[in-house]
């Protein structure tokens, strides 16, 4: 239902009561917790995608569902003004992904592997009318496709692989790496395609034989989750291509890889050109409208754990002149970029305690100004229309309390204005309130930011357990939004209040902050938490500070062990893909060096770190009952180190209880997983801090 609509359900409502002979009492429902089933079941709104004309948006709606086989995902659209309700498109179950658009506005392509599809093939829907129709067939798939400038061809990638079929079956491997989330890496390759949109043209593999995708260390971007992808944008003319690729991933056992930008003419034969070096990595090279510079994001490699990630400029097609737009004393990472139409502006997003906001920069350089402050949650996906009039510019917003929708973003007035109200009515009839921020100053003097979140039908005068959730990373950032993995609100609703402090180490509080936590951890950071409990605990009387419980996940589920080792201050903890031991974790996860960045040097040299903040060597001290959890077929934090700490536990004869699910990786992503994994998180909460306690109950102070 509309906005509209509603307003005149209730007027119509109202008039209806007062024309009564006797007066009525309306009465409104009362708003209901959160479930697992609504969180997992709301739609789920995609990346919006802005015509080039900047007279419409596309984007995606994910209906999920428990049986995955149920759960579908299409195509829609909507007006940029927001003059008329957004329409479906597609009506496919399986999803379409990478959507682009063609130059005149009237076409659209994506990635999709629909009937008759072994693998994802790119498709053409002409918005006019008709069906989409499919232009490649790679036996290999094909992904990420980009219009070439006038709109007769298109680019794409595909894993390409000259594996050869053998009777027998092994994996041979001369240099590091050799897995990545939860693959094993093979022989497959990211390429670089294009294919003409004539009759019966072929797609053409610009990369093959290649001296660049022969070199050993031929890798492209690592997405989460997935395979390599390649970071690639048409040239202004049309007759070659950027891209951002690294030739010496094989050196990541040992030093941080490079990631280089190269262009390559589009005709046979031709050879890939480096034109920037530099002792980084580059990403998301992107024109300027006018064709007049190329701009990318630069992380430099100081030998840092943490660098930020910087927006730089090159003229084009010189490649002089060099200018990194964001530097100090810019001190935030930049997220997605945006070229406004005349040029002249780059907006971009970047996190800042807590939230993520929209920041500006000329492109001539200068310093980068606030342009969109939200008063909660955070702007992604950020995007512009490069041949709009005027400014047209999209992102998705959402919080903690508000699910992501499409919105237009007016820089002007500092705002922005929903283009889809997908789950707005869900949203306002849950009792969920937004998360409460505050800040202390550490021990060590520095100031330390916290979310603070109450359970449903909360009640000022009761006192609550706290759970104290700690976010993975750990260059990452607690924020306003929602998760489906860690959600606030679900952790909360049995009657917790839910605290979670973004350590030294985490992202959105500058360089510095993030780089401190190099050569500590887990000690300092697990401090900090602590004193955030201690803090919250005499901020706010509602709390029970003797009953206290803590967990997270990652980089979370190593504080959760670390916490085990040292202090007794919980009832309870909760580890899910938690490492124990931070010597098997260096020789077992898909990567390394920066653990001995981290640590002080490899292992075998037994640093400080290695020796005082390793927390299976404290396993003597385990005494809190923990929750262990671990999908088997997580390569970043391996399954050897779940298996170590509930070794520990059960010789320490801790009361414990071990989860290992076969199926998942570092994330638990099916939703009959999911599901359970809540109600197993409740059940060990309830049995050791419990829920609510009467107003009775007397006020205590916290655990040391």
């Amino acid at each position: 239902m509309t906005r509209r609509a509603i307003s005149v359900s209730l007027l119509l409502l109202a008039a209806a009561a007062f024309a009564q002979d006797k007066p009525r009492i309306i009465k409104i429902p009362a708003k209901r917790a959160l479930t697992h089933e609504t969180l997992w079941l709301m739609p789920r709104v995609g990346t919006p995608v802005p015509s080039p004309d900047g007279k419409w948006v596309v984007f995606s709606i994910n209906k999920p569902a428990y049986d995955e086989k149920e759960s579908s995902s299409d195509l829609w659209i909507v007006p940029a003004d927001g003059g008329a309700e957004p329409r479906q498109i597609t009506f496919t179950k399986s999803a379409e992904s990478d959507v682009t658009w063609s130059p005149d506005s009237r076409r659209i392509a994506f990635s999709a592997k629909r009937e008759g599809d072994e693998q994802n093939q790119i498709y053409i829907l002409d918005l006019g009318g008709g069906e989409a129709k499919r232009v490649t067939s790679l036996s290999t798939g094909a992904r990420s496709p980009q219009f070439r400038p006038d709109g007769n061809a298109i680019l794409f990638t595909s894993v390409v692989s000259d594996a050869k079929k053998q009777k027998y079956k092994v994996r041979e491997y001369t240099s590091f790496p050799i897995r990545q989330w939860d693959r094993w890496l093979d022989e497959g390759q990211i390429h670089l395609f294009v294919q003409g949109l004539g009759a019966e043209t072929p797609a053409h593999d610009l990369l093959a034989g290649t001296a660049l995708a022969q070199s050993p260390g031929f890798a492209g971007r690592v997405v989460e989750g997935s395979r390599d992808e390649l970071d690639v944008d048409w040239a202004p003319d049309g007759q070659s291509i950027v891209f951002a690729v690294t030739t010496n991933r094989n050196v990541s056992a040992y030093a941080e890889p490079t990631y280089e930008l190269y262009r390559i003419a589009v005709q046979g034969g031709a050879v890939p050109e480096l034109i920037a070096h530099d002792d980084g990595r580059y990403a998301q090279p992107r024109f300027s409208p006018d064709g007049k510079a190329l701009f990318a994001v630069w992380t430099a490699n100081t030998k840092k754990v943490y660098n930020l990630p910087r927006l730089v400029r090159f003229d084009w097609p010189s490649m002089q002149n060099r200018k990194v737009l964001t530097a100090v004393p810019f001190d935030r990472a930049v997220g997605t970029y945006a070229i406004a139409p005349d040029s002249q502006t780059i907006y971009f997003t970047a996190e800042e305690a807590g939230l993520e906001k929209i920041f500006r920069v000329s492109a001539n350089g200068g310093d980068a100004q606030l342009a969109v402050e939200p008063p909660r949650g955070v702007y992604t996906r950020l995007a512009i229309a490069e041949k709009a009039p005027s400014l047209v510019m999209t992102a998705l917003w959402g919080s903690a309390i508000n699910p992501a929708e499409v919105v237009r973003v007016d820089p002007a007035k500092k705002t922005h204005a929903n283009l889809t109200e997908i789950n707005v009515v869900t949203a306002n009839n849950l009792d969920w309130l937004p998360p409460e921020p505050f800040w202390f100053t550490s021990k060590r003097g520095k100031k330390i930011h916290s979310l603070l979140i109450r359970p449903p039908a909360f009640d000022e005068t009761k006192k609550y357990p706290l759970f104290v959730m700690m976010h993975g990373g750990p260059a990452n950032m607690s924020r306003d939004d929602i998760s489906l993995r860690w959600n606030y609100h679900l952790l909360a609703k049995p009657g917790y209040v839910v605290l979670t402090t973004n350590y030294t180490g985490s992202t959105g509080f500058g360089e510095k902050f993030a780089q401190d936590i190099e050569g500590d951890p887990l000690k300092g950071p697990g401090d900090e938490i602590n004193e955030a409990a201690d803090e919250a605990v005499k901020r706010f009387p509602f709390i029970d500070g003797t009953r206290m419980a803590a967990g997270g996940a990652s980089y979370g589920g190593h504080l959760a062990n670390w916490l085990e080792a040292s202090t007794t201050r919980y009832k309870c903890l909760i580890a899910h893909a938690g490492l124990v031991n931070l010597e098997s974790q260096w020789g077992t996860s898909d990567f390394i060096y920066h653990r001995e960045l981290m640590n002080g040097g490899v292992p075998w040299e037994q640093g400080t770190v290695w020796r005082t903040q390793n927390p299976i060597r404290y396993a003597a001290r385990f005494k809190t009952p923990m929750l262990l959890s671990v999908g088997e077929r997580d390569m970043r934090v391996p399954l050897n180190n779940t298996l170590e700490a509930w070794a520990a536990l059960q010789r320490m004869r801790v009361p414990s209880k071990l989860l290992v699910w076969p199926d998942e990786n570092h994330w638990i992503l099916n939703p009959e997983n999911s599901r359970h994994w809540y109600n197993e998180v409740w059940d060990w909460l309830a049995k050791w801090v419990g829920p609510e306690e009467s107003a009775s109950a007397p006020p205590a102070a916290p655990r040391r």
